[in-house]
């Protein structure tokens, strides 16, 4: 950001926050990007430090109920958010009729507006679940999904807190994988990951199916095993059943497509990523046509354009998983493999 630009956003600031202040109406929201800075109004007057780039400020007593984003206060967290994603603090009538008083002659707002018009970013679970993944590469991920507005992250249990915080408000979800990626855990210890995840901020939930089982036709072990995490995790969470369809026959993908709709799912998924194939459009077609309308289908590795795209949502997918999610909204083309 060149100098002018700081100067300039740091006038309009202080000029909206000098008339809220003379309302009465909240003390100054925190700075608008990590370059700039803004002291609380009444700073000047006080004595009082003035607030460094990326802290919050200091809370104040209010008249009136606190929002951020309309809601909410603006807390450390909200703070920190805010800078991250370089969202301005201002929002409702109040700030918007002090940005007129300041002299705007036009505000615009761009809360929920999303690049990918068409709709496509809101079937995608942006998704990192490689693992070595950086907490770096996690912030991106989600500055990325609530940019583009997607339907999730979708990343290992270890980050949703992580995930929890920055994506509150965006309306962009925190999805988590449960016995990945094998699906060989125990059904309690499923059960129990997929409770900690939930309690953690987690709204959605991709677990793996005991493979083995299944293609060892111990059914009622496959069920229990999907049950006991749609029980624990509540009917508030989403549950997708990975199915890993590279590893079945087609007697086993239409099984274990039975066993999840009757063991209460609210998806079934084609894949890991990381069990040797990706999404066919012929699996998710035979998954589209063998659970029944109200449970969705979830087409998931090696999709990288948005072609790829397009014919899985052709052949019935309702959701899709991929780490190339920005590039299948610009229409580009991936150059490695999705997860």
């Amino acid at each position: 950001m060149s100098r002018e630009r700081d100067d300039l956003v740091e006038t309009i600031t202080r000029k909206v926050m000098e008339q809220l202040a003379r309302g009465g109406a909240r003390p100054a929201a925190p700075p608008l990007t990590e370059g700039t800075k803004s002291a609380p109004a009444g700073a000047a007057e006080s004595g009082a430090e003035p607030a460094r780039a990326g802290a919050s400020p200091a809370p104040a007593p209010r008249a009136e109920p606190a929002h951020a984003l309309g809601t909410q206060e603006h807390d450390a967290q909200t703070a920190e958010r805010l800078r991250l994603f370089s969202v301005s603090g201002a929002a409702g009538p109040e700030e918007t009729r002090a940005l007129h008083e300041a002299g705007a002659s036009r505000v615009v707002a761009t809360v929920g507006y999303c690049p990918a018009s068409d709709g496509l970013a809101t079937l995608i679970d942006h998704t990192l679940l490689k693992p070595d993944a950086r907490r770096e590469e996690i912030e991106h991920l989600c500055r990325e999904a609530a940019q583009f507005c997607f339907a999730s992250v979708c990343v290992n249990p270890n980050w949703v807190p992580v995930c929890r915080d920055l994506l509150r408000g965006t309306g962009v979800k925190v999805c988590t994988v449960i016995g990945f990626p094998f699906g060989s855990h125990l059904p309690d210890v499923k059960a129990y990951e997929a409770r900690r995840a939930v309690e953690q901020g987690a709204e959605e939930v991709d677990m793996v199916i005991n493979i083995g089982a299944l293609k060892s036709r111990d059914y009622a072990l496959v069920e229990q095993d999907i049950r006991g995490v749609v029980q624990v995790v509540g009917r508030d969470t989403v549950v997708k059943v990975i199915l890993e369809t590279a590893m079945l026959t087609r007697e086993e993908k239409i099984m274990g497509c039975t066993l999840a709709q009757a063991a209460g799912a609210d998806y079934v998924k084609t894949s890991t990523g990381y069990g040797g194939g990706g999404a066919t459009v012929e699996d998710v077609r035979l998954m589209r046509e063998t659970v029944s309308p109200e449970i969705g289908v979830k087409a998931s590795g090696g999709i990288r354009t948005k072609q790829d795209v397009e014919a899985m949502v052709a052949a019935g997918a309702t959701r899709i998983g991929a780490s190339a999610g920005v590039k299948i909204v610009r229409g580009e083309a991936a150059e490695s493999r999705s997860y």
